[in-house]
């Protein structure tokens, strides 16, 4: 573990809900989880019966999140130099905690690690054809292989070469009907870093089917996202979420949160946006939503997206100052997840049919 590392371990994060964040989860069928790569944390927010539910796992640099569409209970993370595939082993959920049973309706355990490297990996999509990736450092949308660090199978049409020097910062990657169908990207430049020069307004939405860029003039945009016949996304540096008509290809401002935004789930009738504070000025400085805005909140806001109102927010007040990634897993109220290096990840054993824990009362005497 390195040193960052390790600070982000021992780092105390303290959080409060609203009063309707509350309600509103105890009405939610299924857990919100949330990756922070500040804090080093994917984090299952539920509902345990009468009250919330936080279960934090320490991660390096956790960044996209996926959840397996066909509802196989699959789970793809994005982390610093690996996306790692969890399954649920949800039969042996109930056992996790011997002495207090049942406390977990679902277990994710690491099942396949890919070994990609730092290649900045940002948002993580589930397609029909397996994990896609945005592959940021090389300005492409990759696929992962067990050959190769990636699979480079698509870039924007301004992009003349592959090459490790970000020069768009695409970061943003909304599937449609099992594939790729529409990037966010800082930047229409072809040089080193290039997006950084006109970062406050140069921000742009693809789609990758036609290549076509849709939209120009936005703030830093990430997490687009289908739902219901419409395209959100987020227009970072101004705190707006967006709705976008493919057909019209009007833009609607749906609503202006206190923060910079980054992470969006939609569910049903509501959106569930990421909030996040700025703390690298020289990469986030000068941003319109710290001029309208003189504090910035981080943690989570629930939106109606009929009314654009900002219903009920979860808040990070100490520990963690920026979100990534959001995702629903629907039909669970409290999971649990665990990462490579504990314990109890070497004492499950799973198959199609069965699962045990290896324990001193499962085991025969050497």
């Amino acid at each position: 573990m390195t040193s960052l590392e390790r600070q982000a371990a021992e780092t105390r994060i303290e959080c409060r809900a609203s009063d309707h964040f509350a309600d509103w989860m105890a009405n939610l069928p299924g857990t919100l989880a949330v990756t922070t790569y500040q804090a080093g944390k994917l984090a299952f927010l539920g509902w345990r019966g009468q009250q919330l539910s936080l279960l934090m796992r320490q991660f390096d640099k956790p960044m996209g999140l996926a959840v397996d569409p066909l509802g196989s209970g699959k789970l793809a993370l994005a982390t610093r130099n690996e996306i790692t595939l969890f399954a649920n082993a949800n039969l042996l959920a109930p056992e996790f905690l011997l002495n207090q049973p049942s406390q977990y309706d679902a277990l994710f355990l690491p099942r396949v690690t890919y070994h990609t490297a730092d290649l900045n990996v940002h948002d993580v999509g589930w397609g029909h054809d397996g994990v896609w990736f945005v592959n940021s450092r090389f300005s492409c949308l990759s696929r992962l292989s067990s050959d190769y660090s990636f699979v480079p199978c698509w870039q924007p049409p301004f992009i003349s070469e592959l090459v490790p020097e970000d020069r768009c910062h695409l970061n943003g990657l909304a599937m449609f009907e099992g594939r790729p169908k529409y990037v966010t990207a800082l930047g229409e430049c072809d040089k080193v870093g290039g997006w950084r020069e006109n970062k406050a307004a140069g921000g742009i939405l693809l789609d990758v089917e036609s290549r076509e860029i849709l939209v120009r003039g936005l703030s830093m945009p990430h997490s687009p996202r289908w739902h219901q016949g419409r395209l959100y996304l987020l227009n970072s540096g101004t705190g707006e979420l967006l709705a976008f008509d493919p057909v019209t290809f009007k833009i609607d401002s749906i609503c202006t949160l206190p923060a910079y935004l980054r992470g969006l789930c939609l569910i049903d009738n509501w959106a569930v946006v990421g909030l996040c504070q700025i703390r690298e000025t020289h990469i986030f400085g000068g941003l319109p939503v710290q001029q309208k805005f003189k504090q910035l909140l981080c943690g989570l806001g629930v939106v109606d997206l009929g009314t654009g109102n900002l219903v009920a927010t979860f808040q990070f007040t100490s520990g963690c100052t920026e979100i990534y990634d959001i995702q629903f897993l629907p039909g669970m109220r409290t999971p649990n997840i665990l990462n490579l290096t504990q314990e109890p990840t070497r004492q499950a054993f799973t198959a199609p049919d069965f699962s045990y824990w290896l324990r001193p009362e499962n085991m025969l005497p050497t």
